[in-house]
């Protein structure tokens, strides 16, 4: 009888095969019996999911034996709680992991199928808006590539972020459907669903030992039911799990209602549940919507906290180990809620008393900052958060009362200190503090590079630095080169391996060993030979989608990313419109031919990003058919950035744009990938970009611009943009063209308003770096003209970015903050 048998009797799982023709017949018998097709008739689509099932299939195997290893050691988790995980496409992650990659291709090519066709179809999961969530994504791979157990925690967003299209240049959005024909990915875990409230009224009682106890009795519930995503790591050795939720109602449908005759209201439970996990990010420029997104916040955080406290007894551990078993993540402001949420299941359901509470809570969790902007450290009007979370209201004044009598009674703060580390913002309408409640509810909060961090300590914390001065420090932000070498440019990951030998595939700092190949003139002619066949392939790219032929023998110069204007795509696009007019002036002189590639998505609300899009693409129609400098410039804005695009545009790079407004960029990324992909970088000294420059060279990267101490001084001191412009003829040209409606013949008046705010304020200093920024691009046309040069500073570019893996940022926050 099976029931006897012990676990030491039971057969271990055998390995499967990965051989061409065993695969083969896999994928038919997934074709056959999963889908239920004959081969024959069996749509592209079909070959896809029965190709992802296969490859599933292996994951699932070492999935379920990293589960078990965790259990069985009662081994410390890590909870990595985000808003977003912008995961992209997973069919060519997983198998490059496995190491399956070669032998997939052959077993459907045995078959008439194209990998490369097929895997293009697979959806790109847009669960996040940028840089933020392609890092939670990142670290997901990386804490599996080196063997910490982890769950991810999100939400199951049935449309992510919006599809961008354009309209006359203008930037249009349009649901994304990633779901629409469901998810081979996912598995539904209908036992791990619990039940999320809001609103209602909180009752006091007395306890046992007379103390009050409180009971929030919910108006409204919804189910929050999970779905796990395997996350396999590099070799296959680990997959940890990303787990979203996604909401139901607890009546689906009111049938009283409905047989009354009101079909759309007996519905109304179940469109408001559905509607939590609808759409990323619903814009919150009402009150609406302000309330959707603090819904959606909670309903996340409630369930993944439920989840990991029965997780946690469920494995035999005392609350009270709660620190040692659990390091709980908080990627941003956006989890924050997480604080309270927690102290509600501790005192109220789970009957410890406030102190203690505190004191497991503020253990447990650590805080990732990522913006100094005023703008995204959230907070919510205390009447809106009382009425959605009346208890939870409760619970931050009475730890906004520990914290305050701690700082006026033991530190002696002042009223000017204790406003700014209040939990309670009363500049204006009182608002409840995220960006502090993450802070004081934590043991740790992070930076995401070494600049960001100290500003932090000097800015928007620096009192709770003061309150607490061992909590900050630096982790700083790191990308995985499986995805954004290996997958996106294996080319270029051919031509290293066979140089160098294959090391760098398991630790990316072996990249060094490239650096004595730097200026040999063989292998810089095979370096660039992988560049020109990555610029081929994008100007493929554009010419399938939008019709426009480039030249890949001209210079790559790409931004891009998130559409915001302290990243500054208006400086690039005004210097553009400089260099337009130079090149028309002086015909006679050598110009580099240019092509200049922006993508990225402006959010919907946001007037000036989505106006600057539409000042791209109207440059970009003028510029293209200009026959003056038809085969010196080009301007091109790709619609709908996602995962899938930056693949593909990465590796074609010559030049990356890294231009933000020094002290607002808290880290990126992208400069990252670019640069290990072997791109030039022109940037400013800002977020990442110093610690770059720091590790491939000052020689090797190409800096201009204001400090971000200098950018202080001149905003404190009283910047005046209209002399600055004034005082520079190419800059008051090109904007004078572009305020004159040059660009907008049917709307001359359509970018006045930009070009005023320069004139008016210049906040992020677009004017005062202009002249800095021209002169860099001059400079970088001068090292393009010499051949040699510029490849000993992109092979050295990509040679020394081994440091800015996520697997070392995993390592240091591992050791550091998580002690797992």
């Amino acid at each position: 009888m099976i029931n006897s048998l012990s676990k030491a009797d039971l057969p271990l799982p055998q390995p499967r095969v990965s051989d061409p023709e065993v695969l083969a017949a896999e994928i038919i018998e997934r074709l056959t019996y999963g889908i239920g097709k004959d081969a024959k008739v069996a749509t592209p689509h079909d070959w896809l999911t029965a190709t992802i099932l296969v490859v599933r299939d292996r994951i699932i195997d070492r999935w379920m034996e990293t589960t078990r290893a965790a259990y069985n050691n009662n081994a410390k988790r890590v909870y990595y709680l985000s808003l977003e995980f912008l995961i992209g496409r997973l069919m060519r992650d997983a198998m490059s992991n496995l190491g399956m990659m070669d032998e997939i291709r052959q077993a459907l090519a045995s078959m008439g199928v194209d990998l490369d066709v097929i895997a293009g179809l697979e959806p790109d999961a847009a669960l996040g808006n940028g840089g933020l969530g392609r890092l939670a994504a990142c670290f997901m791979e990386s804490m599996a590539t080196i063997h910490i157990p982890a769950y991810g925690y999100g939400i199951r967003y049935v449309h992510g972020l919006f599809r961008q299209q354009m309209a006359d240049g203008w930037q249009v959005e349009l649901p994304e459907t990633w779901l629409a024909h469901g998810n081979p990915w996912e598995f539904e875990r209908r036992e791990s669903s619990y039940e999320i409230g809001f609103g209602g009224a909180v009752d006091t009682v007395a306890g046992q030992d007379d103390e009050p106890h409180f009971v929030w009795k919910p108006g409204e519930r919804v189910i929050a039911t999970a779905y796990d995503t395997p996350v396999v790591g590099w070799r296959g050795e680990h997959v940890n799990t990303l787990r979203l939720w996604s909401a139901q109602p607890i009546d689906p449908i009111l049938l009283e209602a409905f047989n009354a005759g009101d079909h759309i209201g007996a519905l109304k439970e179940s469109n408001k549940a559905e509607t939590l996990t609808r759409v990323l990010y619903p814009a919150d420029a009402t009150s609406a919507g302000q309330e959707l997104r603090l819904r959606q916040e909670y309903f996340f955080c409630s369930a993944s906290l439920q989840d990991i406290l029965r997780r946690h007894l469920q494995q035999g551990n005392e609350l009270s180990a709660l620190p040692d078993k659990v390091a709980i993540q908080l990627n941003d402001t956006h989890p924050a809620i997480s604080v309270t949420e927690l102290m509600r299941l501790l005192c109220d359901v789970h009957g410890l008393d406030f102190d203690t509470a505190w004191d497991l809570t503020w253990r447990t969790f650590s805080y990732t900052n990522h913006t100094l902007l005023p703008e995204a450290l959230e907070s919510w009007p205390v009447p809106l958060f009382e009425r959605l979370l009346p208890r939870h209201m409760q619970l931050v004044y009475a730890i906004n009362a520990k914290i305050l009598r701690d700082a006026r009674k033991n530190r002696n703060f002042s009223d000017h200190e204790i406003s700014h580390i209040s939990l309670i913002d009363e500049s204006g309408e009182r608002r409840v503090r995220m960006g502090n409640l993450a802070f004081i509810g934590s043991h740790s909060i992070n930076g995401v590079s070494a600049l960001h961090t100290e500003l932090m300590k000097e800015t928007v914390f620096a009192d709770l630095h003061k309150l607490y001065p061992d909590r900050i420090n630096n982790k700083t932000n790191g990308i995985t080169p499986r995805r954004w070498l290996m997958q996106c440019n294996p080319r270029l990951t051919s031509l290293i391996r066979d140089t160098v030998g294959p090391d760098f595939l398991d630790d990316a700092e072996k990249l060094k060993a490239l650096d004595a190949y730097a200026d040999d003139p063989e292998f810089q002619k095979q370096f660039a030979a992988v560049k020109r066949a990555n610029k081929e392939q994008l100007a493929n790219l554009v010419a399938s989608r939008m019709g426009i032929r480039l030249d890949p023998s001209a210079m790559f110069d790409i931004q891009i990313k998130r559409i915001h204007e302290y990243k500054r795509q208006l400086l690039n696009i005004i210097e553009t419109v400089a260099l337009f007019d130079q090149i028309r002036t002086h015909p006679e002189r050598d110009w580099v031919p240019r092509v200049k590639l922006f993508a990225g998505k402006a959010a919907p609300s946001y007037h000036n990003a989505k106006l600057i899009i539409k000042l791209a693409n109207d440059v970009a129609r003028v510029i293209n058919n200009d026959p003056a400098v038809r085969n010196l410039l080009k301007v091109v804005f790709i619609p709908n950035y996602n995962v899938s695009l930056a693949e593909v545009m990465v590796p074609a790079a010559d030049l990356s744009e890294q231009i933000s407004t020094a002290g607002m960029e808290a880290s990126g990324t992208g400069n990252m990938k670019f640069a290990l992909n072997g791109a030039l970088t022109i940037g400013t000294l800002d977020g990442a970009n110093v610690e770059m420059r720091d590790h491939v060279g000052e020689e090797n990267i190409v800096i201009f611009g204001m400090t971000a101490g200098e950018v202080a001084k001149v905003r404190a001191g009283g910047h005046d943009p209209r002399a600055v412009i004034e005082s520079s003829r190419e800059l008051s040209q090109a904007l004078a063209a572009i305020a004159s409606g040059v660009f907008s013949p049917d709307d001359p008046g359509r970018f006045s308003g930009l070009v005023d705010g320069l004139y008016q304020h210049d906040w992020f200093m677009v004017a005062a770096d202009f002249n800095g920024y021209a002169k860099a691009q001059r400079d970088v046309d001068t090292l393009w003209g010499d051949n040699a040069a510029w490849y000993s500073k992109t092979i050295r570019n990509t040679a020394r970015m081994g440091w800015f893996s996520s697997d070392r940022t995993i390592r240091q926050y591992s050791a550091d903050i998580w002690r797992a």
